[in-house]
């Protein structure tokens, strides 16, 4: 089956044409009847609804559907569908580590924010290990470049990544889709929705996962790597004549397997010398020694694992004013993370390491938005938050150190916003959009200390430390609309992520002098164009970031030598440009390509070098992460006899990463990915089947290459974290 189906999906391109004519010359009466082209994509990234082609800022939008049908299950995933997006697994654990337009954050940790914003319906999830729930009954998701803060709840200097769920619906409907692939890969997700009452409409929706597992250990053979994951989430809608109240409550939890390691290098043990693994899917680990287990509870041959529960829910109230819209968002969550992980990748005690994580976030969100005719429209609002975390996290070096280390520590975080931002229609082809917000921080570091097991001697006891900040932001743009299907923007904005504190081994309190926030003008250019009405668009844009203070993960000298540590780069600078086209040269063939190239450069910067802790002058050297990004799709289907089916496939390349901070020897290679699936549905009926299939060239690549500690022979363990083999599968559905 697998050649098969893969010699059909890539076939399908190049018979795109001939097909296409022969479909175009007999077309059944429903697809003629069918709407064509390229239909208005509407978004709410301003908060309010208007076509995406009409608004002035760099975003892609993906659909529910393009996201099931790429794949598309978790957001990280996203990466390979939208330009200059980057999201990491730091040392292949659940602490994704995302990058936009280069703006990112390199953090093993959990307490520290992201430049780049994630939420779910309007509501942001500040921690980024939070973020790794299952994508599920989506309407679209919305990915915003570049800083922002007038509009949204929280600031961020890279970008938003904003996913709008399916509402409740007053008509009664159901369906169910399931899927069976490699390596005993199962998902089954479904939903339904309906009236309850009069004016009070429900949805329930849920997803499991399980399986997959397609790494083995490099001793025993035994698999890892499978899925154990279930979601639900419920909603509540309620209408009346002015006012429309949403209840959302969902609950996530994830059993499965960790991320498994590999040796690049070889490693010595203290009985052995462990060859580099010439199979990337192969890993290793072992018997957590007895000081770890004793702190931990991981006992005997533990697989790396993940026991991660999330639950929380929002209450959405919008009420209408007449001349505006008063709209409150009122969220909360609950996170806990147990999580162990081994980053030797042996079966010696070199690097175990496990996450005991709890967190709660509160936020509020009011803003008043017009809805008055006339040229002036304008949004005010104010935004609050709350966060407690409570983490500990446990090192077991027993074997090349001879102890445990135990960091424990509480932050807590209280921010206070107030934004707006007004917009004047000079003209039918001029506006001028200005938005400001002015944010206030307490962040704080409770009772912060490292111990080791046994007691020699190293480690902090009790810290607390302050970092708060009050920072201004804001935004000035100027659209110029050329005809009806073609914008012009030039904007100016400033971003502020917040500061905080390296949450790592600690041997001397310098480690915990708090990271200071980093400021980012940005600087774009863009336009919006529809080349030919409803079948062709083309999007562009180019941009200049000014940094300053850009928080970079590097480390800092101790009495024991250089410690992995976050430090503030006092300047640096971040350019690019983007291109996105849409396009339908047939009513039945569908193109999305989009194209991404970015640069990064610090300007002034002395820092330590990581492995012999000797002062490096970085000035000028390039950032090093991957330049070019590229992502396509093709669609193409065909009427026959009652019946579409439709082929599709997706690509994406990534350029190559260098950690310039770690040397050459940690550099990610470039690679290039594929997907494709082939779907039958009856035109007049209600399921669907289909066969999928996901890196189909088989390509080998690294999601990360790091190291973390040394081995018996002092040598720098050096580890990647593998990305997925080929996996195909076939798929079911059925609605109601």
């Amino acid at each position: 089956m697998r050649h098969w189906f893969l010699g059909a999906s890539v076939a399908l391109t190049g018979a795109v044409a001939s097909m296409g004519a022969q479909a175009a010359a007999s077309p059944t009466p429903q697809a003629a009847a069918e709407p064509t082209g390229l239909p208005e994509v509407v978004v709410t990234a301003q908060r309010r609804e208007e076509g995406a082609q009409h608004v002035g800022i760099a975003l892609t939008v993906l659909s529910g559907a393009q996201l099931e049908s790429r794949g598309v299950t978790n957001v990280n995933l996203l990466q390979y569908q939208t330009p200059s997006l980057e999201v990491t697994p730091a040392f292949g654990s659940g602490q994704p580590n995302y990058r936009l337009r280069g703006v990112g954050f390199d953090d093993y940790a959990s307490n520290n924010t992201s430049p780049v914003g994630v939420y779910v319906d309007d509501v942001a999830f500040p921690f980024p290990v939070a973020t790794q729930g299952l994508v599920f009954d989506v309407a679209r998701v919305e990915v915003l470049r570049g800083p922002q803060g007038t509009l949204y709840g929280r600031n961020t200097t890279g970008g938003a990544i904003n996913f709008l769920t399916n509402r409740p619906t007053p008509d009664f409907s159901a369906g169910v889709d399931a899927e069976y692939g490699s390596y005993g890969y199962g998902r089954v997700e479904g939903y339904v929705s309906g009236p309850a009452l009069q004016n009070l409409d429900f949805r329930l929706s849920g997803v499991t996962e399980q399986g997959g597992a397609f790494q083995h250990n490099r001793d025993t053979g035994q698999a890892l790597g499978a899925a154990d994951r279930y979601a639900f989430r419920s909603q509540l809608e309620a209408h009346a004549d002015k006012l429309d109240v949403r209840l959302e409550a969902y609950v996530n939890r994830d059993r499965s397997d960790g991320q498994g390691l590999y040796l690049f290098e070889p490693e010595t043990t203290p009985t052995s010398v462990i060859r580099a693994d010439s199979n990337p899917f192969h890993t290793g680990w072992g018997s957590a020694s007895p000081l770890f287990a004793a702190v931990t509870g991981v006992t005997g041959d533990a697989k790396p694992f993940k026991d991660n529960t999330g639950d929380g829910g929002d209450i959405d109230i919008a009420y209408d004013l007449g001349f505006a819209k008063l709209t409150s968002i009122s969220g909360y969550q609950n996170f806990a993370r147990k999580e162990y992980n081994d980053w030797d990748a042996s079966s010696a005690n070199f690097a175990g390491v496990y996450f005991d994580t709890g967190a709660n976030v509160f936020s509020q969100e009011l803003r008043l938005a017009s809805q008055a005719g006339g040229p002036l429209r304008w949004v005010v609002g104010g935004y609050y938050s709350k966060e407690d975390l409570h983490d500990a996290y446990i090192g077991d070096f027993a074997d090349n150190l001879g102890f445990v280390t135990v960091t424990s520590y509480r932050q807590t975080a209280q921010t206070e916003a107030g934004f707006g931002q007004v917009e004047y229609q000079f003209t039918d082809k001029l506006k001028l959009i200005g938005g400001a917000r002015v944010e206030h921080e307490d962040r704080k570091l409770i009772d912060y200390t490292t111990t080791t097991n046994p007691v020699i001697g190293i480690g902090v006891s009790g810290v607390n430390a302050p970092s708060a900040y009050t920072q201004g932001s804001g935004k000035a743009e100027l659209d110029y609309q050329a005809d009806p299907a073609t914008l012009f923007y030039a904007s100016v904005s400033r971003g502020v992520k917040s500061g905080g504190f390296s949450a790592y081994n600690t041997v001397q309190v310098s480690q915990l002098h708090p990271v200071k926030p980093e400021v980012l003008w940005a600087y774009e250019g863009g336009f919006k164009s529809e080349l030919v009405a409803h079948t062709l668009r083309l999007n562009g844009a180019a941009y200049y970031y000014d940094y300053t203070d850009q928080q970079v993960q590097s480390a800092i000298q101790t009495f024991a030598g250089p410690i992995g540590n976050i430090v503030n780069a006092p300047k640096s600078r971040i350019f690019g440009a983007e291109l996105e086209l849409q396009w339908t040269p047939l009513p039945a063939l569908e193109i999305d390509q989009s194209v991404g190239y970015k640069r990064g450069q610090f300007i002034r910067y002395d820092g330590l070098d990581v492995v012999s802790g000797q002062p490096v002058n970085r000035n000028n050297q390039d950032e090093g992460f991957p330049k070019l990004s590229y992502n396509g799709a093709v669609s193409y289907h065909w009427d026959i006899a009652g019946y579409r089916l439709t082929a599709a496939t997706d690509y994406s390349y990534r350029d190559e990463l260098r950690p310039v901070l770690l040397g050459s020897a940690y550099d990610v290679h470039a690679y290039w990915l594929a997907n494709a699936n082939l779907t039958l549905t009856p035109q007049q009926g209600r399921w669907s089947v289909g066969l999928w299939g996901h890196n189909i060239f088989d390509q080998r690549y690294d999601l990360t290459r790091n190291f973390f500690t040394t081995d018996r022979a002092n040598k720098l363990i050096s580890i990647a974290a593998p990305g997925a083999p080929a996996t195909y599968g076939v798929r079911l559905g059925y609605r109601y």
